[in-house]
């Protein structure tokens, strides 16, 4: 028997070996788990086996299961209760042909049809220069000079001053979340978070064993003292900030809360992970120009000019360099030599300046078709990418709602993706305003939502078909 045969072990689902074989394994083994689903063999409810345990029932790397859980949850059909485990879903009425045609409201792209000229044109001029061959060697690890002197003239617009010794290119703002999670912090220390914070953070700190610990807002966001209160009750080493725009609350803060904020870092010795990767220009400039010995600032890119160029700046102070960088070489190696110059070469061209402004201007039109169709008074120089539409009394439900409007052919994300601990009581949609093609678009697929959230009769519960809320 082999060491990883788990056949005295009851699981609750176990497919055939042989319905995994051919294409992808991950793509297989979620299609196993989605017909056992809908057919019924696996009814709502069902807890299914821890994801270790079936990866060495299976003899399956671990992160093959992970991605097919991953993909089945996202079309609703599992979902995950901390300290619990996954269950099947309920899933009345659900349109599978909506569900794979549903319009993406969810993830924020930022507009990718209008950089993809730019990037081309971009790439042509990399690609034929006589040096165009070193971009496929190992080369010089933390980005060459003259794509560190793009990062700089980059940051220098936001407010950032670095010399190109402190710039670093890494492989996009996930990258540079998970090295430093992993350089900076022990198993186990504490990182203070908003009460909602991005996402992939709250899944990067879970596989890092980091403890988050959320901290209470207001309208700007953080507040000093709660965070304060945290460093000194929750022994927190660092705190993960987005001043500009805030992921997923678009709460922006203004320059006194900033200064506060700093203070409290500087005075209780915290690492400062600032996010700051919006369309602008910030009439503020970020916490990296107040405290900069402390502050790890992420530039990231990929929304404001394109998704696929992964690579991004990172301004590390001195005393952390060393760290980062050998936590990137040992993880990544480095960023895509290609991505990077490409980059740079945006920058420094001009290009990327002219792609924000094109950018801002339809952003701008984007918040004012979602101003419109829901009742909004917007201001005219509204460029975020995406809005949020309160959805009171739904916190905890997010999974159910998400996956009703899925079944209508409406993929949104619910607060509840971003929450971090149970204190909120808050809930929200986290709507995503850049991903279509025109406001024409964008407008359909709002009005389409506007629907199902005011359909039903008052003090109706969310179920599949509709269900109502104040907006």
């Amino acid at each position: 028997m082999s060491p990883h045969d788990f056949a005295h072990v009851p699981l609750s689902w176990h497919p055939a070996r042989a319905d995994l074989a051919g294409g992808p394994v991950y793509l297989a083994l979620a299609a196993a788990l989605e017909r056992d689903i809908t057919s019924g063999r696996l009814p709502p409810g069902t807890r299914l086996p821890p994801q270790r345990e079936l990866a060495d029932d299976l003899e399956l790397n671990f992160t093959t299961v992970t991605r097919a859980f991953d993909l089945c949850r996202a079309k609703g059909l599992i979902y995950g209760v901390v300290g619990r485990g996954t269950f099947v879903a309920s899933l009345p009425g659900v349109n599978e042909e909506a569900v794979r045609t549903a319009v993406d409201l969810g993830v924020v792209q930022g507009f990718p049809g209008l950089g993809a000229r730019a990037v081309v044109e971009a790439a042509r001029t990399v690609l034929a220069r006589d040096s165009a061959e070193r971009l496929f060697s190992y080369g010089e690890r933390d980005g060459t000079e003259r794509v560190r002197e793009a990062g700089r003239r980059w940051l220098a617009r936001v407010g950032v001053e670095a010399s190109t010794r402190h710039i670093a290119v890494f492989p996009g703002v996930q990258s540079v979340l998970s090295i430093a999670l992993l350089s900076l912090f022990r198993v186990g220390e504490a990182l203070a978070v908003d009460e909602f914070t991005y996402g992939n953070l709250i899944r990067l700190a879970r596989m890092a064993k980091i403890r988050l610990v959320p901290v209470r807002g207001d309208a700007e966001g953080m507040l000093p003292e709660a965070l304060e209160e945290a460093a000194r009750a929750d022994g927190v080493r660092g705190v993960f900030l987005m001043p500009a725009c805030a992921n997923p609350t678009t709460r922006t803060m203004r320059g006194a809360r900033r200064d506060a904020l700093a203070q409290v870092a500087r005075a209780r010795d915290l690492f400062v992970l600032e996010d700051d990767a919006q369309l602008g220009p910030e009439a503020e400039s970020p916490l990296q120009a107040r405290i900069p010995e402390r502050t790890v600032y992420l530039a990231g890119t990929s929304r404001l000019l394109a998704a696929g160029l992964r690579a991004t700046f990172a301004v590390v102070p001195a005393s952390l360099c060393a760290r980062l960088l050998a936590a990137l070489h040992s993880t990544a190696i480095k960023a895509s030599a290609l991505d990077a110059e490409i980059l740079g070469e945006l920058i420094l061209d001009g290009a990327a300046e002219t792609l924000l402004e094109r950018k801002r201007a339809a952003a701008r039109r984007a918040n004012a078709v979602f101003d419109a169709v829901f009742g909004l008074a917007g201001t005219a120089d509204d460029v975020r990418l995406f809005r949020t539409l309160p959805l009171p009394g739904t916190a905890g439900r997010g999974q159910e709602i998400e996956r009703a409007l899925r079944a209508h052919g409406i993929e949104v994300f619910h607060s509840d993706r971003f929450r971090v601990g149970t204190a909120p009581a808050d809930s929200f949609l986290r709507i995503s305003v850049s991903n279509a093609r025109s406001e024409k678009t964008l407008a359909s697929h709002l009005r389409a939502l506007a629907r199902k959230l005011k359909g039903g009769a008052p003090g109706d519960a969310p179920s599949a078909s509709r269900f109502r809320t104040e907006t």
